[in-house]
Protein backbone atom coordinates (compact mmCIF):
# COMPACT_ATOMS: atom_id res chain seq x y z
CA UNK A 1 0.00 0.00 0.00
CA UNK A 2 0.99 3.67 -0.92
CA UNK A 3 1.00 6.54 0.84
CA UNK A 4 -1.96 7.39 -1.29
CA UNK A 5 -4.56 4.80 0.41
CA UNK A 6 -4.06 6.95 3.92
CA UNK A 7 -6.28 9.06 2.15
CA UNK A 8 -8.75 6.19 1.88
CA UNK A 9 -8.07 4.05 5.35
CA UNK A 10 -7.33 7.11 7.17
CA UNK A 11 -10.96 8.90 7.39
CA UNK A 12 -12.57 5.08 8.25
CA UNK A 13 -10.08 4.91 11.28
CA UNK A 14 -10.61 8.55 12.05
CA UNK A 15 -14.78 7.53 11.87
CA UNK A 16 -14.96 4.51 14.11
CA UNK A 17 -12.59 5.85 16.55
CA UNK A 18 -15.42 8.89 16.85
CA UNK A 19 -18.21 6.48 15.95
CA UNK A 20 -16.98 4.34 19.71
CA UNK A 21 -16.07 7.38 21.48
CA UNK A 22 -19.90 8.39 20.54
CA UNK A 23 -21.70 5.38 21.32
CA UNK A 24 -19.40 4.51 24.81
CA UNK A 25 -20.92 8.25 26.08
CA UNK A 26 -24.19 6.45 25.00
CA UNK A 27 -23.82 3.77 27.34
CA UNK A 28 -22.92 0.95 24.96
CA UNK A 29 -19.52 0.35 26.37
CA UNK A 30 -19.04 -2.92 24.30
CA UNK A 31 -19.67 -1.68 21.05
CA UNK A 32 -17.97 1.26 21.26
CA UNK A 33 -14.78 -0.47 21.95
CA UNK A 34 -15.38 -2.89 19.38
CA UNK A 35 -15.72 0.09 16.94
CA UNK A 36 -12.55 1.91 18.45
CA UNK A 37 -10.29 -1.40 18.24
CA UNK A 38 -11.60 -2.40 14.91
CA UNK A 39 -10.71 1.75 14.11
CA UNK A 40 -7.16 0.39 15.35
CA UNK A 41 -6.76 -2.39 13.19
CA UNK A 42 -7.38 -0.47 10.12
CA UNK A 43 -4.25 1.90 11.37
CA UNK A 44 -2.29 -1.24 12.00
CA UNK A 45 -3.48 -2.71 8.40
CA UNK A 46 -2.20 0.07 6.71
CA UNK A 47 1.14 0.28 8.40
CA UNK A 48 1.82 -3.26 7.22
CA UNK A 49 0.85 -1.93 3.83
CA UNK A 50 3.33 0.51 3.49
CA UNK A 51 5.88 -1.32 5.46
CA UNK A 52 5.62 -3.85 2.62
CA UNK A 53 5.29 -1.42 -0.28
CA UNK A 54 8.67 1.16 1.42
CA UNK A 55 10.08 -2.46 1.34
CA UNK A 56 11.58 -1.13 4.69
CA UNK A 57 10.23 0.09 7.99
CA UNK A 58 7.91 2.94 8.12
CA UNK A 59 9.41 4.56 10.85
CA UNK A 60 11.42 7.58 8.97
CA UNK A 61 9.89 10.72 8.42
CA UNK A 62 7.42 12.55 11.00
CA UNK A 63 3.88 11.26 9.42
CA UNK A 64 5.06 7.84 10.00
CA UNK A 65 6.35 8.42 13.61
CA UNK A 66 2.76 10.02 13.73
CA UNK A 67 0.69 6.98 12.22
CA UNK A 68 2.69 4.45 14.78
CA UNK A 69 1.50 7.00 17.66
CA UNK A 70 -2.03 6.83 16.73
CA UNK A 71 -1.94 3.12 16.18
CA UNK A 72 0.16 2.49 19.94
CA UNK A 73 -2.08 5.34 21.95
CA UNK A 74 -5.50 3.59 20.65
CA UNK A 75 -4.10 0.08 21.26
CA UNK A 76 -3.34 0.99 24.69
CA UNK A 77 -6.60 2.83 25.80
CA UNK A 78 -8.13 -0.21 24.64
CA UNK A 79 -5.94 -2.37 26.23
CA UNK A 80 -6.62 -0.16 29.57
CA UNK A 81 -10.41 -0.41 29.40
CA UNK A 82 -10.17 -3.99 29.11
CA UNK A 83 -7.98 -4.55 32.27
CA UNK A 84 -8.74 -1.57 34.52
CA UNK A 85 -11.96 0.05 33.07
CA UNK A 86 -10.47 3.38 32.62
CA UNK A 87 -12.95 5.26 30.13
CA UNK A 88 -11.62 8.81 30.54
CA UNK A 89 -8.60 7.05 29.03
CA UNK A 90 -10.17 5.07 26.32
CA UNK A 91 -12.28 8.36 24.95
CA UNK A 92 -8.48 10.82 25.39
CA UNK A 93 -6.63 7.75 23.43
CA UNK A 94 -8.76 7.42 20.42
CA UNK A 95 -9.45 11.14 20.21
CA UNK A 96 -6.27 11.77 20.37
CA UNK A 97 -5.07 9.34 17.72
CA UNK A 98 -7.87 10.40 15.65
CA UNK A 99 -6.33 13.85 15.87
CA UNK A 100 -2.78 12.44 14.60
CA UNK A 101 -4.30 10.94 11.43
CA UNK A 102 -5.91 14.08 10.96
CA UNK A 103 -2.79 15.98 10.75
CA UNK A 104 -1.62 12.94 8.65
CA UNK A 105 -4.00 13.90 6.42
CA UNK A 106 -4.02 17.61 6.03
CA UNK A 107 0.28 17.04 5.69
CA UNK A 108 1.43 14.70 3.26
CA UNK A 109 4.81 13.69 3.03
CA UNK A 110 7.28 11.98 0.42
CA UNK A 111 8.08 8.68 1.95
CA UNK A 112 10.85 7.39 -0.05
CA UNK A 113 11.81 3.65 -0.10
CA UNK A 114 15.59 4.80 1.06
CA UNK A 115 16.69 4.79 4.28
CA UNK A 116 19.70 7.20 4.96
CA UNK A 117 23.12 4.36 6.38
CA UNK A 118 22.33 5.18 10.34
CA UNK A 119 18.77 3.78 10.01
CA UNK A 120 19.82 0.63 8.30
CA UNK A 121 20.14 -1.37 11.36
CA UNK A 122 18.68 -3.95 13.81
CA UNK A 123 18.12 -1.52 16.13
CA UNK A 124 15.79 0.82 14.32
CA UNK A 125 12.13 -0.66 14.87
CA UNK A 126 12.57 -1.62 18.57
CA UNK A 127 14.34 1.68 19.52
CA UNK A 128 11.79 3.80 17.51
CA UNK A 129 8.34 1.72 18.94
CA UNK A 130 9.73 1.22 22.43
CA UNK A 131 9.39 5.14 22.68
CA UNK A 132 6.37 5.42 20.80
CA UNK A 133 4.86 2.87 23.46
CA UNK A 134 6.53 4.87 26.10
CA UNK A 135 5.10 8.04 24.69
CA UNK A 136 1.63 6.85 24.43
CA UNK A 137 1.57 5.78 28.15
CA UNK A 138 3.13 8.64 29.55
CA UNK A 139 0.51 11.02 27.59
CA UNK A 140 -2.02 9.01 29.79
CA UNK A 141 0.08 9.77 32.82
CA UNK A 142 0.57 13.18 32.24
CA UNK A 143 -3.33 13.91 31.69
CA UNK A 144 -4.36 11.54 34.89
CA UNK A 145 -1.85 13.52 37.07
CA UNK A 146 -3.50 16.73 35.73
CA UNK A 147 -7.09 14.94 36.28
CA UNK A 148 -5.77 13.84 39.84
CA UNK A 149 -4.55 17.23 41.15
CA UNK A 150 -8.00 18.39 40.30
CA UNK A 151 -9.63 15.98 42.26
CA UNK A 152 -10.36 15.50 46.33
CA UNK A 153 -7.51 12.74 47.99
CA UNK A 154 -10.32 10.61 49.07
CA UNK A 155 -12.09 10.07 46.68
CA UNK A 156 -12.49 6.71 45.44
CA UNK A 157 -12.58 7.91 41.91
CA UNK A 158 -9.42 9.53 42.87
CA UNK A 159 -7.16 6.21 44.49
CA UNK A 160 -8.11 4.59 41.11
CA UNK A 161 -6.67 7.40 39.17
CA UNK A 162 -3.34 6.89 41.24
CA UNK A 163 -3.32 3.20 39.71
CA UNK A 164 -3.33 3.85 36.96
CA UNK A 165 -1.06 6.60 36.79
CA UNK A 166 1.57 4.56 38.68
CA UNK A 167 0.75 1.71 36.15
CA UNK A 168 1.49 3.76 33.64
CA UNK A 169 4.48 5.56 35.09
CA UNK A 170 6.30 2.41 35.78
CA UNK A 171 5.48 0.64 32.38
CA UNK A 172 6.59 4.19 29.99
CA UNK A 173 9.84 4.40 32.44
CA UNK A 174 10.83 0.49 32.01
CA UNK A 175 10.34 1.20 27.97
CA UNK A 176 11.98 4.30 27.75
CA UNK A 177 14.98 2.81 29.94
CA UNK A 178 15.01 -0.28 27.16
CA UNK A 179 14.70 2.71 24.42
CA UNK A 180 17.62 4.46 25.30
CA UNK A 181 19.46 1.08 25.90
CA UNK A 182 18.77 0.17 22.31
CA UNK A 183 19.32 3.22 20.80
CA UNK A 184 23.07 3.29 22.59
CA UNK A 185 23.80 -0.46 21.21
CA UNK A 186 22.75 1.77 17.58
CA UNK A 187 25.00 4.57 18.44
CA UNK A 188 27.98 2.47 18.99
CA UNK A 189 26.99 0.72 15.56
CA UNK A 190 25.96 3.36 13.55
CA UNK A 191 29.33 5.79 14.52
CA UNK A 192 31.39 4.01 17.24
CA UNK A 193 30.55 5.30 19.96
CA UNK A 194 27.43 4.30 22.85
CA UNK A 195 26.72 8.09 24.14
CA UNK A 196 27.93 11.35 22.71
CA UNK A 197 25.71 14.22 24.43
CA UNK A 198 24.06 14.18 21.28
CA UNK A 199 20.99 16.91 21.66
CA UNK A 200 18.56 14.27 21.36
CA UNK A 201 20.05 11.88 23.43
CA UNK A 202 20.42 14.52 26.37
CA UNK A 203 17.17 15.17 26.01
CA UNK A 204 16.21 11.29 26.70
CA UNK A 205 18.26 11.74 29.80
CA UNK A 206 16.58 14.54 30.89
CA UNK A 207 13.20 13.21 30.24
CA UNK A 208 13.96 9.74 32.15
CA UNK A 209 15.31 11.78 34.87
CA UNK A 210 12.77 13.52 35.68
CA UNK A 211 10.21 10.78 35.68
CA UNK A 212 12.68 8.61 37.83
CA UNK A 213 12.08 11.98 40.16
CA UNK A 214 8.42 11.63 39.80
CA UNK A 215 8.12 7.59 40.87
CA UNK A 216 10.47 8.50 44.06
CA UNK A 217 8.60 11.25 45.26
CA UNK A 218 5.56 9.47 44.32
CA UNK A 219 6.75 6.42 46.91
CA UNK A 220 6.90 8.86 49.94
CA UNK A 221 3.66 8.77 51.86
CA UNK A 222 3.95 12.82 52.36
CA UNK A 223 1.08 14.52 50.59
CA UNK A 224 3.55 17.30 50.02
CA UNK A 225 6.16 14.80 47.90
CA UNK A 226 3.14 13.06 46.69
CA UNK A 227 1.46 16.35 45.04
CA UNK A 228 5.20 17.18 43.62
CA UNK A 229 5.41 13.78 41.67
CA UNK A 230 2.43 15.06 40.14
CA UNK A 231 3.21 17.91 39.00
CA UNK A 232 6.68 16.94 37.62
CA UNK A 233 4.33 14.31 34.88
CA UNK A 234 2.84 17.31 32.63
CA UNK A 235 6.58 19.21 32.72
CA UNK A 236 8.45 15.34 31.91
CA UNK A 237 5.46 15.20 28.54
CA UNK A 238 7.09 17.98 27.84
CA UNK A 239 10.37 16.51 28.04
CA UNK A 240 8.79 13.91 25.86
CA UNK A 241 7.64 16.71 23.03
CA UNK A 242 10.71 18.73 22.99
CA UNK A 243 13.04 15.14 22.42
CA UNK A 244 10.77 14.08 19.83
CA UNK A 245 9.20 17.13 17.67
CA UNK A 246 10.66 20.48 19.73
CA UNK A 247 14.67 19.44 18.86
CA UNK A 248 13.99 20.19 15.28
CA UNK A 249 13.27 23.85 16.22
CA UNK A 250 16.00 24.24 18.44
CA UNK A 251 19.32 26.10 18.01
CA UNK A 252 20.99 22.90 18.56
CA UNK A 253 19.11 20.94 15.77
CA UNK A 254 21.61 21.26 12.94
CA UNK A 255 24.53 19.65 15.13
CA UNK A 256 22.41 16.72 16.54
CA UNK A 257 23.56 13.33 14.28
CA UNK A 258 19.55 12.38 14.77
CA UNK A 259 18.30 15.22 12.30
CA UNK A 260 18.34 13.01 9.02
Amino acid sequence: MSWQWHNWLGPISIVLWFLGVLVVAFGRRKLGVGLIFFGTVVTAVFIGGLWIYLERPPLKTMGETRLWYAFLLSLAGVLAYRRWSYLWLLIFSATVSAVFVIINLARPEIHSKTLPPALQSFYFVPHVVLYMLAYSLLAAAAVGAVMRLSSSRDNLSAIGLDNLIQHAIRAGLGLIMLGLITGALWAKEAWGHYWSWDPKETWALVTLAAYLISLHLAADPRQKRSSLALIILPLGFLFLMITWLGLTYLPTAPTSVHVY
